[in-house]
C-alpha cells in the first residue's frame, strides 16, 4: 500500500509544504496517521483518496504551524530540487544537451508551482501533476467542482506567464517520489509500525 500510494501523496504534500523533507515528513504522518485510524475508513471514497485527504491536512497543519514560526533566511540554492531522468529517456550520456533542458525545464515547472498561491497550488498539483479528476480534486480539497475549475483555471494562467509552452509532456516527471527515497520512507513507516523490514 504504501509502495502504491507513496508517489501520488509525496506530490501532494510537497505542492503543499514546497519542501522536500518536510514532504517526506508528512508522508511519514500520514501513514501513520491511516494506520491508526484504519478503523475510521469507511470506504465512501478510494483508499487513495482517503490517504491522499489525511496527507492534505496533515500538509496545511504545517503550513499554518510554519507561518507562525519567524525564518530565517537560507541559502536559495540549496533548495533547488535535481530530478533524475525517466528511464525511458535516452541515456544522459548520450545527450548532455537535452538531460540538461529536461532538468532546466523541471526546475521551472517547480519554480513555478511553489510560486502559486496556496489554493492555486493544491489544485495544479492535484489536476495537471497527479492527474486527479475534477470530481476527485473537488472531493479531495472539500470543495465544489466548480471552485476547482476556477483555481485550476487561475493557476494555469499563473503557470503560463513563467513558463515556456514547451514544457507541456514534462510537467507529468515533476516532484518525482520513487526509488531509494520511496524505498527508505517504507522502510522508516514500517520501523515506525513494528514491522521490521
Amino acid at each position: 500500500i504504501i509502495k502504491t500510494h507513496n508517489q501520488r501523496l509525496y506530490r501532494i504534500a510537497r505542492g503543499v509544504v514546497r519542501n522536500d523533507a518536510e514532504a517526506e515528513d508528512v508522508l511519514q504522518e500520514t501513514y501513520m496517521r491511516a494506520f491508526s485510524s484504519l478503523g475510521a475508513f469507511r470506504g465512501q471514497a478510494s483508499l487513495s483518496t482517503w490517504l491522499s485527504r489525511i496527507a492534505i491536512n496533515e500538509a496545511l497543519g504545517r503550513l499554518r504551524k510554519r507561518k507562525r514560526i519567524v525564518a530565517m533566511p537560507g541559502n536559495p540554492e540549496a533548495q533547488i530540487i535535481r530530478f533524475p531522468l525517466n528511464q525511458n529517456d535516452v541515456n544522459p550520456g548520450d545527450d548532455p544537451e537535452r538531460t540538461m533542458a529536461q532538468r532546466q525545464i523541471l526546475g521551472l515547472v517547480e519554480r513555478a508551482t511553489d510560486r502559486l498561491p496556496d489554493v492555486y497550488r493544491t489544485v495544479f498539483v492535484a489536476r495537471v501533476i497527479e492527474g486527479l479528476s475534477i470530481e476527485e480534486t473537488a472531493d479531495l480539497l472539500g470543495v465544489k467542482p466548480e471552485t476547482v475549475k476556477t483555481r485550476l483555471h487561475r493557476a494555469r494562467a499563473l503557470v503560463r506567464k513563467a513558463l515556456d509552452e514547451e514544457i507541456g509532456p514534462v510537467l507529468l516527471d515533476a516532484f518525482p517520489f520513487a526509488g531509494r527515497r520511496c524505498e527508505r520512507l517504507t522502510q522508516a513507516v514500517m520501523r515506525r509500525l513494528g514491522f521490521e523490514p
